[in-house]
């Protein structure tokens, strides 16, 4: 082996950290958010763009199946996000020695997926707070953890289709 191999640093640990990072970012907005605008309430940050909300997600992505048994809704998002944050983390392990955009992909989905999984476990809904209307489109009300994940997941279909050196 070259001296090369011997000292590259193993990426894992930063990449952990950028997944804690994660984590803490999307705890104190939440925290600010709880502390600052009411239930049903919303900030006007850009009219007719932009504003903070609170609002309390019971049910998945996008507040889907909100209107389903809420216990056994909870339930099975704390499973399925137990698996997803096992499976993530077992994944980043395997491909975080070296440090690449699958990598830091796979750090912001664990982050993410481990700020709404906390916030099921201990309060049984999630904070949604990011309200966005483009022209007439309204998209569901969401968080920094979901911001990570869709940002993580389009860092993986980027990886994915870029084209590979040989």
């Amino acid at each position: 082996m070259s001296l090369t191999t011997h000292s590259k640093r193993d990426s894992r640990i930063p990449l952990l950290l950028l997944a804690a990072l994660v984590v803490v970012a999307d705890r104190c907005s939440k925290l600010w958010i709880v502390h600052h605008i009411n239930p049903g309430y919303a900030i006007t940050v850009i009219p007719g763009v932009f504003r903070l909300t609170h609002v309390l997600n019971t049910g998945a992505a996008f507040s889907l199946f909100d209107s389903a048994s809420p216990i056994v809704v909870r339930d099975s998002l704390i499973a399925f996000s137990v698996i997803a944050v096992i499976i993530v983390l077992g994944m980043l392990w395997r491909v975080g020695r070296d440090l690449s955009l699958t990598g830091i992909a796979l750090a912001l989905i664990l982050g993410g997926a481990v700020g709404n999984l906390y916030d099921r476990v201990r309060f049984s809904h999630v904070v949604d707070f990011l309200e966005v209307h483009i022209v007439h489109y309204h998209w569901p009300d969401f968080n920094v953890a979901d911001s990570c994940i869709v940002i993580g997941a389009c860092l993986l279909l980027i990886e994915i289709f870029r084209p590979q050196q040989n």
